[in-house]
């Protein structure tokens, strides 16, 4: 593939770093370098979604108000997109950066350093990164990739290919290795949501439901695993059928950071609530606090 000396200079030169993305999530100096590929994986309610807006609303929010001002590519592989609830988000965090209300020019720049992307299909996913390409050669300042989730159209691709595993996985090993090669030439950062698969088989341990049985490629690729868990409520809930905002308020998040980097090898735990403000991490006092309201 052809490039022109923009398009080279565009690609080799240096991206935004987001080994600073949120240190509330990764430990010290352990958090995703360019290159790196972030897993979210857990059962359906664990907060993953959340996390990805809130990453998202890091990265594309103006320094002034603590972001990173990066442009970020949503890859929607789920059709689970909610922009009114990202941009009361962003609204939200940008309101209480300025104290007297979001500026719309301001949440339109903001918006402007989005760029979603839907896909139906893995061949459409396999087609949607060979058109990153050209987007990433042309906006230097395109730092992150979110996808939402990669293992949507795991068991349509099981269905559709037959009994060898080898062409069950062709489609998303070859996904796998073109965002390698992204990675790697355009040094970017890849958080992407994998939900919770398990074989047909009975799981021989519990800890088989904390195992991603995605392809190797996309295995080898993988520096970094937030496992996420909803934590149970107590026995001393105020009566069953209550508000249930009230109770989504209360709702505590954990996610388990364990990374494999080359450099860093490390584990980290954190907690969570979400709030019309997006996610709010807890202290431990706090995360104590909300568990005796459960």
């Amino acid at each position: 593939m052809s490039e022109s000396g923009a398009q080279l200079l565009a690609r080799l030169e240096a991206r935004r770093c987001l080994k600073d993305i949120e240190p509330r999530l990764f430990p010290e100096d352990g958090g995703p370098d360019q290159g790196a590929v972030v897993e979210l994986f857990g059962l359906e309610g664990t907060g993953k979604t959340e996390l990805l807006y809130h990453l998202l609303c890091r990265c594309v929010l103006p320094e002034a108000a603590g972001g990173l001002e990066v442009d970020v590519v949503f890859v929607d592989t789920d059709y689970s997109l909610d922009m009114l609830h990202l941009v009361s988000i962003l609204d939200s965090k940008l309101s209480a950066a300025l104290l007297a209300g979001a500026d719309e020019a301001a949440l339109r720049s903001c918006l402007s350093r989005l760029l979603v992307v839907h896909c139906y299909s893995s061949s459409q996913l396999l087609l949607t990164l060979h058109f990153l390409e050209t987007t990433l050669s042309s906006r230097p300042a395109l730092a992150l990739i979110l996808i939402d989730s990669i293992s949507a159209f795991y068991w349509v691709d099981r269905c559709e290919d037959g009994v060898s595993y080898t062409k069950q996985e062709e489609k998303l090993s070859r996904c796998a290795e073109l965002l390698g090669r992204l990675l790697r030439d355009y040094r970017i950062t890849v958080f992407a949501t994998c939900h919770a698969i398990r074989r047909p088989a009975v799981p021989s341990s519990s800890s088989d439901s904390e195992r991603s049985y995605l392809c190797r490629s996309w295995q080898r690729l993988v520096t970094h695993r937030l496992l996420c868990s909803r934590q149970k409520p107590g026995n001393n809930v105020a009566g069953e059928g209550g508000d249930d905002q009230e109770q989504r308020r209360h709702q505590i998040f954990t996610v388990h950071c364990t990374t494999s980097s080359s450099m860093v090898k490390a584990s980290w735990s954190s907690s969570f609530c979400v709030t019309e403000a997006g996610v709010e991490f807890l202290l431990e006092s706090e995360e104590n606090k909300c568990a005796a309201r459960q």
